[in-house]
């Protein structure tokens, strides 16, 4: 909850500042300008063929990308983006975008769930509209809790895009549209898992409900540019000695909808002032942000 409660200080704060004249928040412009493009030019960007996770796949980031390893995953998502901790393989990023952009599209966080092989006998035999309604109500059930975690409620309106499993490569793709308490404008949230022998990669995007378009144009080559390495194959799977998923595809779609996923969204919506804060913490003017004399040059 440190991560959440400092991100919604900075929005009470900004909020306070907005209702009083402009001339009495002393931002200095230039100076924060200068301070956001100081973290965006911090990180480390490889492009080409890339070993994911020790050897446990291969990346070849897609033309027009760019990828962030671990490390410096963990940093954007959790000190930069206020999500709690966790284990991102990497992350995805158009080419002409950056953690802190100013106008942000979004990014594809990439992770490994090692929950098991995933049988796809059920993909060909699945309702796709009743798995919907399963999904709804498993949304509004969450909410209560997703409420007294201080995130916003979420409706799943529907499928943006509704999903699509290839039988031959094991892969397997979908898209909800999400309507988060009090936003105009919905969330897209585009998930893509690649099936292994002992688990499955997660691509997850997450934009407004207008980047759908978009994606879909980039969606084939992120698709294609992630495979595991000889040996993690879905193919390699030995029943003799490896574990099997307690779900099928079925269950990997209907996972629940993880209030991380939530925040990521929450984050998108208050880019501008989250900005402001991140800024404010790792750019070194914290003081003027909150009313304190201006530094000597």
């Amino acid at each position: 909850m440190k991560n959440i409660t400092t991100v919604i200080l900075f929005l009470f704060v900004i909020q306070i500042y907005a209702q009083q004249e402009t001339d009495s928040l002393s931002i200095d412009l230039e100076q924060y300008q200068k301070a956001l493009d100081s973290i965006n030019n911090s990180f480390t960007y490889q492009r080409g063929e890339i070993t994911l996770g020790d050897g446990l796949a291969i990346i070849n980031v897609p033309e027009g990308f760019k990828f962030l390893d671990s490390e410096q995953s963990k940093r954007v998502l959790t000190d930069l983006w206020g999500n709690p901790p966790s284990e991102p393989i990497g992350l995805l990023f158009p080419e002409d975008m950056t953690p802190m952009h100013d106008n942000f599209t979004y990014a594809v966080e990439i992770e490994y769930a090692e929950e098991g092989y995933i049988e796809d006998e059920d993909a060909e035999d699945l309702d796709y509209d009743d798995l919907l309604e399963e999904m709804q109500e498993d949304a509004k059930a969450g909410n209560p809790e997703r409420t007294e975690l201080g995130y916003p409620t979420i409706e799943l309106v529907g499928w943006a895009s509704q999903p699509y499993y290839d039988q031959e490569n094991k892969k397997l793709h979908w898209a909800k549209e999400l309507k988060f308490e009090d936003y105009d404008v919905n969330t897209l949230n585009y998930n893509i898992r690649v099936l292994g022998r002992k688990g499955y990669l997660n691509l997850n995007a997450i934009g407004d409900i207008t980047m759908l378009d978009a994606f879909n144009k980039d969606r084939d080559n992120i698709l294609q540019s992630v495979e595991f390495t000889p040996g993690n194959r879905y193919s390699d799977f030995n029943p003799d000695i490896d574990k099997v998923a307690a779900y099928g595809i079925g269950g990997l779609i209907a996972g629940k909808i993880l209030a991380k996923a939530g925040f990521f969204a929450l984050v998108l919506k208050f880019w501008k002032f989250i900005a402001i804060g991140a800024v404010a913490l790792f750019g070194g003017f914290r003081k003027k942000l909150f009313g304190g004399k201006k530094e000597e040059a």
